[in-house]
């Protein structure tokens, strides 16, 4: 699959320190693209595909991190990888329930909007006509 098949949603690139553990082991690695269904990790130590964990999210600005659940979607190994396809994970965020799910959606965009403006903001996320 290519990156825009994997894909459900579009994505927004920002930078984001990533943090989780895996086995007692700590990785701090970061994001570079984020979006209302998920986010890629750039690691070269990626979780084996259909792995749920909790991570954080250092957002500038905010002062606690963000705490998401994910699965792993689909990885790009050292071996596989290219400048243009780093090493890492893609991940699809889960959501205990709605609520859950319209509160990171609403700080993913609120994010996208400080970082992108808002303007590509709303357009990214197809709201051309909405403020």
């Amino acid at each position: 699959m290519t990156g825009s098949e994997r894909r459900t949603a579009t994505r927004a690139a920002i930078v984001l320190n990533v943090e989780y553990k895996r086995v007692n082991t700590f990785f701090a690695d970061y994001t570079r693209n984020i979006s209302k269904g998920g986010t890629f990790i750039r690691t070269d130590r990626p979780l084996q595909i259909g792995t749920e964990f909790v991570f954080a999210l250092t957002i500038r600005n905010v002062p606690e991190p963000l705490k998401l659940r994910g699965r792993v979607r689909w990885v790009v190994s050292t071996e596989e990888a290219t400048q243009e396809q780093p090493a890492g994970m893609g991940i699809e965020f889960l959501y205990a329930n709605d609520d859950e799910r319209r509160n990171t959606e609403a700080i993913v965009e609120k994010l996208m909007a400080q970082e992108l403006g808002e303007t590509l903001t709303q357009r990214l996320l197809g709201k051309k006509g909405e403020s």
